[in-house]
């Protein structure tokens, strides 16, 4: 397949002076180390406003997070200062003066507990100790222009506030990172620190390692950008703190593990550069390329230097094109536009910043192959790509007719361990996610996007709950829920842009059940709708169609489409189409789809069922899979502790 045709504008209105393509560098995104530069620099200068007499705040608009203002304007230092840091350290120093000299006077002033700007301290479990790693990689990272030049007694302060976490508890969760962090840089500058607590912060890493590259955060089934933008990216930023004292059999475990990573990350990037939409804060957007420069960094990545650069380029791109930054420079609580259900508790309005850790390419030099090898295409460019992802029990397929990539999830709910129960969240719930689409995020029921429901006599739909996984191979994973005490198993088989989801329900006669395709979203026109007996259809301005098709089961269950306002991530109006069936049957078969390809929605799947219970599915294309009748049930998890950490 040939390159994507570069398409970014000279000069967007929100970011003004942003170089021109480069085609030649960059045939497929048109982006070089001068636009990431340009960014950087609109982001820093868009901050501006918001900083407070001493710089040792930034004060943005938004709501605040449940910790509060102040330290919101902590975040707001923290997480830009670690930008201002990498561009600071990628020009070695050649900056203009003013960006070093206001972080300079923002660290005096914050780190002095007698100055009305100072900044909160670090106590247990509390959000300071987030910025506190942010503070500190800045420091080590811009060490020659900036620490090495502050005088004593503000060298003396830093490293007081950063000494709250000695001996301070922390969430056990990505937190014990900010703490390995920090009491490193502590122990670089010969400040008091733990050995002991950074030991066992990394040690704990290794209790949550699941294979294939992947942890979970925290005690359970938690699978999210996480491992990327934290789990694997604070091991690379500590071993470069570290230096010589770092263990060289630790280093070489976490490079390996990111090697193998890398290899899964670099498929979560659809053509046009979106990343899959899924997990808990969104909001940092782009932060999901890190891992990638990372993997350079620490010369620990599969992935060709053209390559990387293409996918990191393309995210950035993507979100430029997309309105963010805003106009003002900013970047605001949301994915595209503001949008507050990608969010948490813990989010304030800097939160988003620590989309900064994107920008850790500039660390290379500009003469790094990784910023002069002409861009290669990624495997959505090339290629149809199934992929199974046994330790967070997803499967990954993804189209490169429409550059589309779609996540099949039957592992990750980040529910702490049993007995522990908590709300479904929208962003773990579903069966599948994909980098064209979000979730619904209605404000009380569960969205009817990618969701099996049994419906309550008022209507009201069963949640997922805890997903209990039950393998993924090849092209099919599978999992099992309960809904309003009933056991629903499902099987997922994909191919090219199908999914084929076989339900097997114990559910009483009458029940009634609803099933929903994707949500399509557009901010500008509802998308167009179209049912029938057992099938329905959205499809937006742009073409994305969403459809689902009853296959087996559904008998005369009518379809319609579901329409909402305000509440998706990618546009104003959005659309699912769904089935319902009054009298539930006990074996469902669906097949859902979700293309930009024309040629994707054309007929010619079935499903039938034989003596035994095994269900043969034809695919639109002829391609015929079975699925064995109910699987074994699955052991409950072993219960276990529950901490909920936040960052």
């Amino acid at each position: 397949m040939t390159a994507p045709h570069v398409s970014l504008p000279d000069d967007p209105t929100h970011l003004p002076g942003l170089p021109g393509p480069d085609p030649v560098l960059s045939p497929i995104t048109g982006w070089a180390r001068a636009h990431w530069e340009a960014l950087a620099d609109r982001l820093l200068d868009g901050l501006l406003p918001y900083a407070s007499p001493g710089f040792a705040q930034y004060r943005l608009p938004g709501p605040p997070s449940h910790s509060g203002p102040w330290s919101d304007g902590l975040e707001g230092f923290a997480r830009s200062f670690l930008l201002a840091a990498l561009r600071i350290a990628g020009s070695d120093g050649r900056v203009g003066p003013a960006l070093i000299e206001r972080y300079a006077a923002g660290l005096a002033a914050g780190t002095d507990p007698c100055h009305p700007e100072h900044w909160p301290p670090i106590t247990d479990r509390a959000q300071p100790m987030v910025e506190a790693a942010s503070i500190a990689i800045a420091l080590h990272e811009s060490r020659p222009w900036l620490w090495d030049h502050l005088d004593d007694r503000v060298r003396g302060q830093v490293a007081d506030w950063l000494g709250g976490f000695v001996g301070a508890d922390v969430n056990d969760s990505n937190w014990r990172l900010f703490q390995v962090i920090s009491e490193e840089f502590l122990a670089s500058v010969g400040a008091p620190h733990s050995r002991t607590e950074i030991d066992a912060g990394l040690a704990r890493l290794d209790d949550w390692y699941r294979g294939g590259g992947w942890y979970t955060d925290g005690d359970g089934r938690k699978f999210d950008y996480y491992n990327a933008w934290a789990l694997h990216l604070y091991p690379v930023l500590w071993q470069r703190i570290a230096g010589p004292r770092a263990d060289e059999a630790t280093v070489a475990r976490h490079r390996a593990r990111l090697r193998e990573f890398l290899a899964v990350h670099q498929h979560f990037f659809g053509s046009d550069g979106a990343p899959v939409h899924q997990g808990r804060s969104l909001t940092y957007r782009f932060a999901t390329t890190a891992p990638l420069w990372a993997g350079v960094l620490a010369d620990a990545t599969p992935l060709p230097p053209g390559r990387t650069r293409r996918l990191a380029s393309g995210a950035l791109k993507h979100f430029a094109e997309h309105g963010v930054p805003d106009e003002r420079g900013l970047l605001t609580l949301g994915w595209y536009r503001p949008f507050l259900p990608v969010t948490q508790r813990y989010s304030g309005p800097a939160s988003p910043y620590w989309a900064s850790k994107a920008f850790l390419g500039l660390l290379l030099p500009a003469d790094h192959p990784v910023w002069t090898a002409t861009e290669e295409p990624a495997p959505v460019d090339k290629e149809d790509v199934c992929l199974a992802l046994p330790a967070p029990g997803w499967l990954l397929h993804s189209t490169s007719a429409d550059g589309i990539v779609r996540l099949v999830n039957h592992g990750s709910d980040r529910l702490p361990p049993p007995p522990a129960t908590a709300d479904d969240s929208p962003h773990y719930a579903r069966f599948a996610y994909s980098s064209a689409t979000a979730p619904e995020t209605p404000e009380t029921t569960p969205g009817p996007d990618n969701h099996i429901a049994l419906l309550t006599p008022d209507g009201t739909p069963s949640p997922r709950g805890r997903i209990h996984p039950l393998g993924a191979s090849g092209s099919r994973a599978a999992s099992w829920h309960r809904a309003l005490g009933h056991r629903i198993e499902t099987v997922s088989v994909v191919r090219g842009p199908w999914e084929v989801r076989v339900h097997r329900l114990d559910v009483p006669p009458g029940t009634r059940v609803r099933e929903g395709g994707w949500a399509v979203a557009d901010d500008l026109a509802p998308p167009v709708a179209r049912t029938g007996p057992g099938r329905a259809w959205a499809r937006g301005a742009d073409g994305l169609t969403s459809a689902i098709i009853g296959l087996y089961g559904w008998g005369d269950a009518e379809g319609r489409v579901v329409p909402a306002l305000g509440a998706n991530a990618v546009g104003h109006h959005s659309a699912t189409p769904v089935l319902e069936l009054g009298d539930g049957a006990r074996l469902l078969v669906t097949l859902v789809v979700l293309s930009a390809d024309p040629h994707a929605l054309r007929a010619g799947a079935s499903a039938s069922v034989a003596a035994d219970g095994t269900v043969e599915i034809r695919f639109p294309d002829g391609t015929r899979e079975r699925v064995a009748p109910r699987l074994s049930d699955a052991p409950e998890p072993a219960p276990g502790p529950a901490p909920e950490g936040r960052s």
